[in-house]
């Protein structure tokens, strides 16, 4: 059995072999630059990790198609943040911000054509498997960008509607990756469903703690300037619950402050802030993260596969739900 440090090894000299030059070098300079600037690797890591549960080695056949849901990863982040209109991200500027628009829109196609490359080196008798896990997951993601995109113009978002985006969004990914390895390893139906839910509620801790992070989060450790979601008015799990807990005095409060312009953006980054940590935002925030990781956990206790294999997926859920970046 492999330890997290072991796999994480096999994911960082992985992305090292990854051949991402090309011609036009307008086109490839970009993909090379955001598979260069870091990240937390999650994806490629936790489909290892559930592949390693029910696979003594780790081949390069179930290597490549973890690496391909990087690669995807990677790509939706290209887009994204034309999206958002981001000028950051992983502390260094934005690809289309660094080139342009056309070259991040079509740097990022390039990337969705490698990652389906990548996994489809899976073994030929897990191929349609894998393929079907990827292709359902990546629709997914898709769809949850969507949302979230109508929920900017949308007076009103319930916790219901942020829950359902995220899902999409942000935890099928995590929960397609899990799964996804698990196949690679051999696991069976009941397993792989196991650690797709595993992955799915993780993935809602995981995107809860980034809105934290964006309002309460330490700047110099978060990597990205602290506020950001504030200033823009993006209806995060933060913003969907103080809405709902707003009344009176504190109701007119949060409609003057989500009002303020960009000019005025410290002074409504700190505003927001008081009434969030006023109306118990910010420990409910907690308590959610909280709720979802256990949710997780008991997923997976559920299934048979002894002590030291469950530790591994603690140890794995409390890093990327527990951390401060």
């Amino acid at each position: 059995m492999y330890s997290l440090a072991e796999i994480d090894k096999i994911v960082s000299n992985g992305i090292c072999t990854l051949d991402l030059k090309g011609e036009p070098a307008e086109l490839y300079t970009p993909i090379e630059y955001m598979m260069s600037i870091g990240g937390k690797r999650i994806r490629p890591r936790l489909a290892l990790l559930a592949c390693s549960l029910f696979s003594d080695k780790i081949e390069p056949q179930q290597v490549y198609p973890a690496l391909g849901l990087e690669v995807f990863h990677t790509f939706t982040l290209i887009h994204d943040d034309i999206m958002d209109r981001a000028d950051i991200r992983r502390g260094q500027p934005t690809v289309y911000r660094k080139w342009n628009e056309n070259i991040a829109i079509l740097s990022g196609d390039v990337m969705s054509i490698q990652a389906y490359e990548y996994v489809c080196k899976a073994p030929a008798d897990k191929l349609q498997a894998v393929l079907a896990v990827f292709s359902d997951t990546a629709r997914k993601v898709c769809e949850g960008q969507q949302y979230d995109m109508n929920y900017e113009t949308m007076p009103v978002v319930t916790m219901d509607d942020y829950i359902m985006m995220i899902g999409l969004k942000t935890s099928a990914l995590i929960a397609g990756s899990a799964k996804l390895g698990a196949v690679l390893g051999g696991a069976d139906a009941k397993s792989a469903e196991a650690l797709y839910r595993y992955g799915y509620d993780l993935g809602l801790a995981f995107q809860i703690t980034d809105d934290y992070l964006d309002t309460f989060g330490d700047p110099a450790v978060f990597g990205k300037n602290i506020g950001g979601d504030i200033v823009n008015n993006k209806k995060t799990w933060l913003y969907v619950e103080a809405a709902r807990l707003a009344s009176g005095e504190q109701k007119t409060r949060f409609g003057e402050i989500f009002r303020m312009g960009e000019d005025r953006a410290a002074e409504k980054i700190a505003a927001a802030q008081q009434l969030f940590t006023e109306l118990g935002v910010k420990d409910n925030a907690e308590k959610a993260i909280e709720h979802y990781f256990h949710k997780a956990m008991e997923t997976v206790e559920a299934l048979s596969l002894g002590a030291q294999k469950l530790a591994l997926l603690e140890e794995f859920a409390t890093q990327i739900t527990y951390r401060r970046k």
